[in-house]
């Protein structure tokens, strides 16, 4: 970690990001919360998170712009225009006006799948390989870490000033990041070739994917889970006001709690990636993970929140060995297109979950929901755990 902060063009880039991170967090729990004062629904604020991910399904086109174009000024225009975006939140006042913060958060979705895309191509280019899970434990513990604040600060700008006030800081934030990366010196990699045949140039990501074992079983577990795992997204407003009986700004702390596991899991996740490599801990992620939702039955404070931050903790590790894997795994001129692939793969089993969830919670008790939940997670950790191919291959790789 010494080494990679050693590097002013990733300290430069963490900078940006950890504004624009901020900005994230904090106006996505305001997208829900604004949509269930609106509306007065679980199920209509679970749907925000739908929405949110519904984006993966066109990431494989936004894949191809990214290995098309330059990394660092997709990224400047992305988060520039992703600023004008949020200002459209302005106008949001009444129940009448949900159709404008749905649209909102589409937008904000598919921004966001673009920038990843591009930012993980140019981390890519940036480092070398020995660095890269550093990288993404350093990223995704100041992103899960930030939850520690950026949730509470969202709700509490909310109730104090509105939805709109939260909406125009967000705009700053994205505007400051596009500030970092206009200061930012990066070398570019040479575009991808443009090929004869657009549909097998469109998934080349997919098809890298398929052809690479260790991918194909990290994309078919995490996607098996991520089947459930989006239940999540509305079993928590149903805990925090039936089993928890709290406001709907007090998901904010809930996710604090989250933040604080995330905080260790990506401190831990690059020693531990090197120790059991990608495949192992993306499935002792996805395990604690899910043992750590069954806790969400113990209708007590303590319970949850601790539940809350093993969620954490697990996710962390899981997106640190799936980030890993598809960087060191895939060539320069498919990063893009393989990063959105990876993200189409594992937004649309997400997608159909939270929009199953939604529906199921308004017609069987949302304990239930937990409980096939738990299992089906459970049994995705079991599948990952259980590969054995090219296991002893990663670790080596990894460790050199």
């Amino acid at each position: 970690m010494r080494q990679l902060l050693a590097r002013k063009d990733v300290r430069l880039l963490l900078a940006g990001q950890s504004l624009s991170m901020f900005g994230d967090w904090m106006m996505l729990i305001v997208l829900a919360i604004w949509m269930k004062t609106l509306t007065g629904s679980s199920s209509a604020a679970g749907l925000v998170f739908f929405v949110f991910a519904l984006a993966g399904l066109v990431a494989p086109l936004g894949g191809l712009v990214v290995d098309r174009l330059p990394k660092r000024r997709l990224m400047i225009v992305t988060h520039v225009a992703l600023a004008g975006v949020m200002c459209l939140l302005l106008f949001v006042h009444e129940r009448g006006d949900v159709w404008l913060l749905y649209g909102v958060t589409a937008l904000y979705g598919l921004g966001g799948d673009i920038f990843g895309a591009a930012r993980s191509a140019m981390m890519k280019a940036m480092l070398p390989d020995e660095l890269l899970a550093d990288a993404n434990g350093a990223f995704q513990s100041v992103r899960e870490g930030l939850r520690l604040i950026a949730p509470l600060a969202g709700a509490g700008l909310y109730a104090a000033f509105g939805g709109p006030v939260v909406a125009l800081v967000d705009a700053g934030t994205f505007l400051g990041s596009a500030a970092t990366l206009v200061a930012l010196r990066f070398r570019e990699p040479p575009p991808a070739p443009k090929e004869q045949h657009f549909l097998r140039e469109l998934s080349g990501g997919l098809t890298h994917i398929a052809r690479t074992p260790v991918l194909r079983q990290l994309s078919i577990g995490v996607g098996a889970a991520l089947l459930a795992i989006g239940f999540d997204e509305t079993i928590i407003f149903a805990v925090n006001s039936q089993s928890l009986h709290r406001s709907p700004s007090f998901i904010g702390v809930l996710m604090s709690f989250q933040g604080v596991g995330s905080v260790v899991g990506g401190l831990t996740a690059a020693p531990l990636l090197k120790r059991f490599g990608d495949l192992r801990l993306a499935g002792i992620g996805v395990f604690v993970f899910g043992a750590a939702d069954g806790f969400l039955l113990v209708p007590h404070l303590s319970a949850i929140a601790g539940a809350a931050a093993f969620a954490g903790l697990g996710l962390v590790w899981a997106v640190v060995a799936i980030a890993t894997a598809y960087q060191r795994r895939s060539p320069t001129h498919l990063q893009g297109r393989v990063s959105a692939a990876a993200n189409m793969l594992f937004s649309v089993p997400q997608t159909i979950s939270i929009a199953l969830g939604a529906a199921l919670i308004t017609v069987i008790d949302y304990r239930v929901e937990i409980v096939i939940m738990t299992a089906a997670v459970l049994l995705a950790a079991t599948y990952l755990l259980t590969r054995r191919r090219e296991v002893v291959e990663v670790r080596t790789a990894l460790a050199a």
